[in-house]
């Protein structure tokens, strides 16, 4: 069946501006880390790719490595993209990355322009796109100069390939070199893309912290992983059930699922009740709040492997705001619970 997107799908997403930059993403966006690889049904795959977009998510989020197997996230997505939503390519913010492990050899991961230059260029032919419009260096290099792998992100914009430059996962002072290296290059930093979640708030730590370094900069920010792993849900409340993936031991083991964190996840649950929403829902819906000092952060990072949950998790902004007290109940569950699995990786 032929796709048509629904006439209202900007009429209920917020969208919110990167930093300084001319560009606004939905509050919500979809990343296509799991469930979009050949291990997942491509009807399912475009019912919730065609479910989120006539909901206003208009961002999808992508990495070379993304699957199983590597690649095939990209793949699949050029698929949908040429079936459904060719025709709306210019109201689509499609992002891909570059920095783990892709390929055999000297020049199949971290940051160097080899490597980055050319993941973008299979990335491209893989989607079937002439250009991306967010590209991100996926990770820190320790032994690239930082200059090479920001000339490299520069080199993306400059010759089309891309319309901005991100980073992921670096921390604040590596942020403020990135951001200084690119604007002497003409290319600004529009975006860094972190882990954050209730049980990982390590963006928030430091003098300055990354939001305070971004705001610096004029940068935005988009944080991935905001459910930890599933654990910020109510899968876990009673145990951890056969199908899930901590039982899976997929990027969640279940040595991480302690009693101290399920009691933390215990009190957040109560929380969330109280506001008339599921703890997925209120872990979202904390991300995008209000914070004192420093750059909220500019969007959501979700994923969602049916249009039920997704439906669900994009209810999340029905109701973002929060009172003092609940923020201070929040507090004192939602602590730094050593869930990261991304630093200094």
């Amino acid at each position: 069946m032929t796709y048509s997107a629904a006439e209202n799908r900007y009429e209920s997403m917020p969208y919110r501006r990167v930093g300084r930059s001319g560009l606004r993403l939905p509050a919500i966006s979809l990343g296509l880390w799991h469930n979009f690889g050949d291990d997942k049904r491509f009807d399912e795959q475009r019912a919730i790719l065609r479910r989120a977009f006539d909901l206003g998510v208009n961002h999808f989020d992508l990495a070379n490595n993304y699957g199983p197997p590597d690649g095939s996230a990209e793949t699949n997505f050029g698929r949908h993209l040429a079936d459904d939503f060719k025709p709306y390519r210019d109201e689509l913010v499609i992002s891909t990355k570059a920095g783990y492990y892709m390929w055999p050899g000297p020049y199949g991961e971290w940051g160097s322009r080899k490597y980055l230059i050319s993941s973008l260029d299979q990335s491209l032919q893989r989607m079937g796109l002439d250009y991306v419009d967010i590209f991100y260096s996926h990770r820190p290099d320790p032994e690239t100069p930082m200059e090479e792998t920001m000339g490299a992100l520069d080199y993306a914009v400059r010759s089309g390939k891309a319309l901005y430059a991100g980073i992921s996962s670096y921390t604040p002072e590596q942020t403020l070199e990135a951001a200084r290296i690119l604007k002497e290059l003409g290319t600004p930093l529009l975006i860094h893309q972190p882990s954050y979640s209730m049980l990982n708030r390590w963006t928030e730590d430091g003098a300055p912290n990354l939001y305070e370094a971004l705001e610096q900069v004029g940068a935005g920010s988009i944080a991935f992983s905001p459910l930890a792993q599933g654990m910020l849900t109510d899968r876990y409340l009673n145990g951890i059930p056969a199908d899930s993936r901590a039982a899976k031991a997929r990027f969640l083991s279940e040595d991480a699922i302690t009693d101290e964190k399920l009691d933390r996840i215990r009190g957040l649950h109560k929380i969330a009740e109280g506001r008339g929403q599921s703890l997925a829902q209120m872990a979202i819906a904390w991300i995008l709040r209000d914070q004192p000092k420093g750059t909220p952060v500019t969007s959501a990072l979700v994923g969602a492997s049916s249009v039920r949950q997704l439906e669900d998790t994009l209810s999340a902004i029905n109701n973002l705001k929060f009172t003092t007290d609940e923020l201070t109940a929040i507090d004192e569950f939602a602590v730094e619970s050593d869930t990261s699995l991304w630093q200094n990786a």
